[in-house]
Order: structure tokens, then C-alpha cells, then sequence
């Protein structure tokens, strides 16, 4: 299994809609992915600029297909974004 952890950084005074936006896509996500076990994005407290995800997928195949839909599922969110984001790729130890 592959785990991201995700960290990406809101615009100033769009938080509220960046989550609305999370809460409308991401069971999208999880219904047209059959590989993807986790998709959960978290907010940091006190830090109401950051949103953390914790994704899961069953191999490289299901990673390969989330990312191929990036774009198109994320184009809502993608605005009202800082540039960037920090992505980690995990393994699981055991």
C-alpha cells in the first residue's frame, strides 16, 4: 500500500469555501476510485490556512489513477490554493 500525506495552503479568506469545495468532491473521489482506501483531508489547529491530506491507495495502480484525475477533480479547489504543495510518499513498515 501507498500513503501521501499532503499539506497544501489556503488563500488568505478562503478557507470556508476551500472546505466547502473539499466537502462536495472528495466523496466523488472515493466513489470513481475504487483504490483509493483513504482520502481525508484534515485542518491544523490554529492554522485555519492549512489542509492536510491522508490518502491511501492499494498499489501503484490506484495512485497512478488519482493522479490522472487530479486536475480535473481538484479544478474547484485548485483556485483557491497557494502555488504549491508538499507531497510525501509513504510506505507502510508493515
Amino acid at each position: 500500500m501507498i500513503t501521501l500525506i499532503a499539506t497544501l495552503k489556503v488563500k488568505e479568506g478562503k478557507t470556508q469555501e476551500a472546505l466547502d469545495v473539499l466537502k462536495e468532491i472528495v466523496p466523488k473521489i472515493k466513489a470513481s476510485e475504487p483504490g483509493c482506501l483513504e482520502y481525508i483531508p484534515h485542518t491544523v489547529r490554529g492554522d485555519e490556512k492549512t489542509i492536510i491530506f491522508y490518502e491511501k491507495y492499494s498499489d501503484k495502480d490506484a495512485l497512478k489513477l488519482h493522479s490522472a484525475n487530479l486536475m480535473k477533480n481538484m479544478e474547484n479547489l485548485f483556485p483557491l490554493l497557494e502555488p504549491g504543495m508538499d507531497v510525501k510518499t509513504c510506505y507502510e513498515i508493515i
